[in-house]
């Protein structure tokens, strides 16, 4: 049994504690999706095509899952701290040239460098690992992304009100004030989690393969990956349904978009409580029937004929409810296939998740339009959902022929 760390809070000479965790995971969320009811406004402001300002959504997933390969090995290399540090920084930067951007080009370019702050997602995660073994830190897993729950439940209805009374800027005025708390907090309470690597950064990425030719690390991250695809698939075209498909304003739309949040809520809750009970893979495989039924079932509705917005986004908090079984635990299966590699695996099974919601977000935005209504979205989302399960299933398989071993 792994010796859990003292740790003591705005003590940098300590472990982080899980509130600079929380709020470092929560960071990284609030800036996917606060501003995506102001999305309609924002196409408006820059004279552009709905469907060229929705790519601020799919191109911030695909920077950020291909920034994940590097900042896994690289906080490996030189630590969890001096990494998150620089990102927090970086994305101030880029905060501040959304603000001020003249042009969709330019707005777009620098919404791809905020996507930097996913090394306060990614490091999270494996500071986690780095301090407790695979089942406790599933459940700390489930309760770091609990608290960062709350955020998505109320980062969009946040940013419809402020879209609504002050126009879509100040979502990115809140967006970087709250990351200057969020720097001088890791500045203040992150210390290193991570053992110094006496191997060069080219070594630490030449460990790649060492989990590429894992079976179980490819089950759990696609399980991850296409449970959450349904989530980023949601995010790229929800918005489009309530404000073009039901005609809602922006601070219903806000309101309305937060529904999967309830459940991912509810679902690393269930995880914190019972991972270290249930066991990792089950939680994985009953978040993934959950997610299936819930897309599955607004699907039948809408095919049916009886969709509703509130269907619609109600029906989404079993996607939230099921991501939030299959993500922490499936992230905690992926890191302990090779505890050394904590850093690496969440750097990579975040690229692989990231980057495949990159492309069903930008798959949904291109599908929707007036008159399709929301089935492009559903049938993207079921059959992501309908794969995921697949893919927990496989890892039960290879377990079963030969236990533990990769």
């Amino acid at each position: 049994m792994q010796k859990e760390p003292v740790i003591r809070f705005l003590d940098r000479t300590t472990p982080p504690h899980i509130t600079t965790l929380i709020l470092l995971a929560g960071m990284s969320a609030i800036v996917m999706n606060m501003f995506l009811p102001s999305l309609p406004k924002m196409t408006e402001h820059f004279q552009t095509d709905y469907g060229v300002m929705q790519l601020s959504v799919a191109l911030y997933l695909g920077v950020s899952g291909v920034l994940q390969v590097f900042i896994g090995p690289i906080s490996d290399k030189y630590g969890r701290r001096p990494v998150i540090l620089g990102g927090l920084a970086v994305f101030l930067l880029a905060t501040l040239g959304c603000i001020f951007a003249p042009t969709v080009e330019i707005f777009l370019f620098f919404r791809m460098c905020q996507a930097v702050v996913a090394t306060a997602m990614v490091l999270s995660r494996a500071a986690v690992r780095d301090m407790f073994d695979q089942d406790r830190a599933a459940s700390m897993i489930g309760y770091v992304t609990m608290g960062m729950a709350i955020v998505p439940m109320v980062s969009p209805m946040l940013g419809g009100v402020l879209d609504e009374y002050f126009g879509w800027k100040a979502n990115f005025w809140a967006l970087l004030l709250m990351g200057s708390l969020t720097l001088w907090l890791a500045w203040a309470d992150q210390g290193e989690t991570a053992q110094a690597s006496g191997k060069t950064l080219l070594e630490q990425f030449g460990e790649y393969p060492e989990l590429l030719t894992s079976p179980r690390f490819w089950g759990y991250s696609l399980a991850a990956g296409f449970c959450s695809g349904a989530f980023f698939a949601y995010l790229g075209g929800g918005p489009f349904v309530g404000s073009v498909v039901f005609g809602l304003s922006p601070v219903w739309v806000g309101f309305l978009f937060g529904a999967p949040a309830i459940g991912y809520f509810f679902g690393n809750m269930f995880t914190g409580m019972l991972a270290q009970r249930v066991g990792l893979n089950r939680l994985v495989l009953i978040g993934c029937l959950i997610n299936a039924g819930g897309t599955i079932l607004s699907l039948g509705i809408f095919l049916a004929g009886y969709g509703t917005a509130f269907s619609f986004f109600g029906l989404m908090t079993f996607v939230g409810l099921g991501n939030g079984l299959v993500i922490p635990n499936a992230t905690a299966g992926l890191l302990s296939v090779r505890p050394h590699l904590a850093g690496t695996a969440s750097g990579l099974g975040g690229a692989i998740m990231i980057g495949g919601g990159a492309a069903l977000s930008a798959l949904a935005g291109a599908l929707l339009g007036p008159e399709t209504g929301a089935l492009p979205l559903l049938f993207i989302m079921t059959g992501t959902a309908l794969a995921a399960v697949a893919s927990i299933l496989a890892v039960y398989a290879r377990e079963r022929r030969l236990g533990k071993s990769a």
